[in-house]
């Protein structure tokens, strides 16, 4: 199995086409089609269904689409690190994270990366703590930004000075936006909104006491903004963190915190003994002493 082919494979499954992906990819169409028979003899899995129009994957050839597009990022990351500028600290720097207010720690040491170090890039993924732990344990991440409650035996970390605080987000025009505070009566028989992260139920589940089935949760979603807008044009209630969702001046919706109040932590995460570039090292350093400068600030408020 070679790069060339997985990439021409991924070629195939954008285009939906032997023909399209042939001309995309400047070879003859006979030349792709007998490198793919190639492919599937090879795992000895059918990975398209030719129709007439388009070609479609099979189940091994949606696994293998996945697998191909973590196989090339991993290939071109590495390539990336070996080529990076000994003279000038340069290089990418990939870094994964749940949406949360205490990213903006992260923000301001990329802010200072790139203005002392103006060849560094930064790529961020979005997404819950399962998506970026996955992508860690497969090198295609060097950092996350981990929301507790999360299993950090693989990882090392920094605890970020900050904390997120759970409530709900509504309607500015909802019965329960009159309230301070969001209780666990309030909720009862409103139609729930709540994050898929099973660990994350398993904490919302301590605020209700263990009974979560009291909850009546009629969507999952596993980032917030497009639940914001079932929040907006269906009058849901979605159990959320504060500050990711703008609810200020212009915005139909409103947060209210839960009550009791529900809390959670950050943390800055690395697998364990994982070899450093120049330019991660150095990164790592930046995140440090932001986050010491804001215990710091924090103690002096």
């Amino acid at each position: 199995m070679e790069l060339r082919v997985l990439q021409y494979f991924l070629t195939i499954a954008r285009e939906q086409s032997i023909s399209g992906a042939a001309e995309f990819l400047h070879i003859t169409q006979p030349t792709l089609s007998r490198q793919m028979k190639e492919l599937e003899e090879e795992f000895g899995k059918q990975l398209f269904i030719r129709g007439n129009r388009k070609i479609i994957l099979t189940d091994e050839g949606m696994l293998l689409r996945k697998r191909a597009e973590e196989i090339i990022q991993l290939v071109e990351k590495t390539e990336s690190e070996m080529r990076a500028d000994d003279t000038e600290l340069s290089g990418d720097i990939y870094i994964g994270g749940g949406e949360s207010e205490g990213m903006r720690i992260i923000a301001r040491a990329i802010s200072r990366a790139q203005s002392d170090h103006p060849l560094l890039k930064f790529h961020l993924f979005s997404g819950n703590a399962e998506d970026v732990t996955d992508r860690l344990d497969k090198g295609l991440l060097d950092f996350g930004v981990l929301v507790e409650p999360t299993n950090m035996t693989k990882y090392d970390f920094i605890k970020l000075p900050t904390k997120d605080r759970w409530g709900i987000l509504l309607r500015k025009d909802s019965t329960l936006a009159a309230l301070e505070s969001i209780t666990p009566k309030d909720l009862r028989g409103k139609p729930v909104i709540c994050s898929n992260q099973m660990m994350v139920k398993n904490e919302l589940a301590g605020w209700l006491g263990g009974n979560e089935r009291s909850l009546n949760i009629v969507t999952t979603y596993n980032l917030l903004y497009n639940a914001s807008l079932l929040v907006e044009e269906n009058s849901h209630y979605a159990l959320c963190l504060d500050g990711i969702i703008h609810t200020g001046e212009g915005s139909d919706l409103c947060f209210r915190p839960l009550e009791p109040r529900l809390e959670v932590g950050l943390h800055f995460v690395w697998k364990k003994y994982q070899v450093f570039t120049k330019a991660s090292d150095y990164f790592l350093g930046l995140v440090q002493e932001e986050a010491k400068s804001r215990s710091n600030h924090e103690k002096e408020a």
